[in-house]
Order: C-alpha cells, then structure tokens, then sequence
C-alpha cells in the first residue's frame, strides 16, 4: 500500500469519521485543514494500535521516526538555509510554538464523539507532540530518523523511566508488528475493550492525567473535547523536557 493509500487524508470525510467511523461532519477548513494535514496519523498506525493497544505508545514512536523524521530533517535543513546564522535554539522556538498551537487544536476539530472520538482526540495529541519532539531533535542537529529518537520519545513521554526499558518495548513492539494481523469483525463488547485500552495508553502517552478516570467516565454519544488547556499545557511540558535534553546532546 503506498503513503497515500495508508493516510487517510480524504477531504470528503472528517478527520474522526476517517478514523473511527463514528460521526459525519461537514469538512475541514481554514485551521482546521492545516491541523489536519499537520497532525493526522495514518490509518496503518491507527489499526496497528487497535490491533495491540498495549504497544501502541511503541508503535506510534516507531511510526512517527518512519514518517515524521525525514520531515523534521528537511525542515531544519530548509530553515537554515533560508535563515543563515539561526541558532538552534531560535529553530526549536519555532517548532514549539508551531506544535503548541496546533495542539490547542486537538479534540476541537475532530468532529467525533463517545469513546471512539476521545480515542481519536488523544492518539491526534499524541502525534502532535511526536513531531514537535522529532522537530525539536532536528533543531539541535540530532537526527529525527534514527531509532534512538524512538526510545526519546517514550522517555520524554514518560511511558517508560529509562532508555533501555524503553528499546526492550521498542523491540517487542516491532516484532509484533511484523507477525500481527489487523484485526476485523469483533464483537462490540470487545472492540469497547479495545478502545479503552487504547485510549488509556494514548492518553497517558500524550501528559493527560487522570486517564482511567476520565475514559471510564466515556458513554457512547457522549460529546468529548479536550480541553485546549489541558493540550497546551502538557504539549509545553514536554517541549520543555525535550529541549533540556537536546539542548545537552545535540551538536
């Protein structure tokens, strides 16, 4: 399947409909396109996590150094050469502020509701915060497709406390997505399951706190939106961690 095929970038459907199937809504337009084009994951990825929400913390870093990496790197390149003499800190300045803002943005243009849309909310957060994480790597002259960036990333996220934990979960993950079936037709009562699972983990992921109590509170048809706050706020966070941590490493 190509990149094209595999993104679910088709404008005659909401970015939740594409990716849950929950809801119908009129399509993107003005910031909404741009947060859509900027922060939507593939449905490759989307199945992937449904099929082992376990894992799907590690299958999202693994995703996002495929697809987000060579991004960042081009962009870094393109800035500097566009802006000669930048400073690596002026340059993750300006991916920090260009994810922030488009974090504000998750869960209020996603159209979805329920369980299914706060799943889609929070796995849209979390890859935001992604590509500002391999953006800001980019900046400090890292490079955003290596697999170290992967094990960055769960570390910055707080889903493991340390690297090595973090390239064992890494590995696993991996080995799982090569043998792993996308699964179909299950029961309701599982996919409900599922769905909570994944969206614990996603959420846990992307700096929500409380994310058992605030899944186990989601009924269906329930409208859910994140709070542009809460985005902010914990997207702040981890661009903090992630400069302290670059800004010590890079070149």
């Amino acid at each position: 399947m190509s990149e094209s095929a595999a993104t679910p970038f088709d404008r005659s459907r909401p970015l939740a409909l594409r990716l849950s199937g929950s809801v119908s809504r009129p399509g993107p337009t003005g910031d909404e396109a741009e947060f859509e084009e900027a922060t939507a994951p593939p449905g490759s990825l989307w199945e992937r996590m449904k099929t082992d929400p376990q894992y799907a913390p590690e299958h999202l870093a693994l995703e996002a150094i495929r697809r987000l990496g060579p991004e960042a790197r081009d962009w870094a390149a393109r800035i500097r050469a566009e802006r000669p003499g930048i400073t690596s800190d002026e340059l993750a300045r300006l991916a920090i502020k260009r994810f922030t803002n488009l974090a504000r943005l998750s869960g209020a243009v996603s159209g979805a509701t329920g369980l299914p849309g706060a799943v889609v909310d929070v796995g849209v957060l979390a890859w935001t915060q992604a590509r500002m994480v391999l953006h800001i790597a980019a900046a400090y002259g890292l490079d955003p497709t290596s697999p170290d960036r992967a094990t960055d990333l769960l570390v910055l996220q707080h889903v493991h406390k340390v690297a090595e934990t973090a390239r064992l979960a890494l590995g696993v993950a991996a080995g799982r997505e090569r043998a792993s079936r996308l699964f179909a037709g299950v029961e309701d009562r599982r996919l409900a399951g599922v769905m909570l699972r994944l969206g614990v983990k996603l959420a846990q992921m992307a700096g929500i706190r409380a994310a058992k109590r605030m899944f186990a509170k989601i009924v269906p048809g329930a409208a859910v939106v994140l709070g542009t706050w809460v985005n902010s706020a914990a997207t702040t966070d981890l661009a903090r961690r992630a400069r302290a941590l670059y800004r010590a490493t890079g070149t």
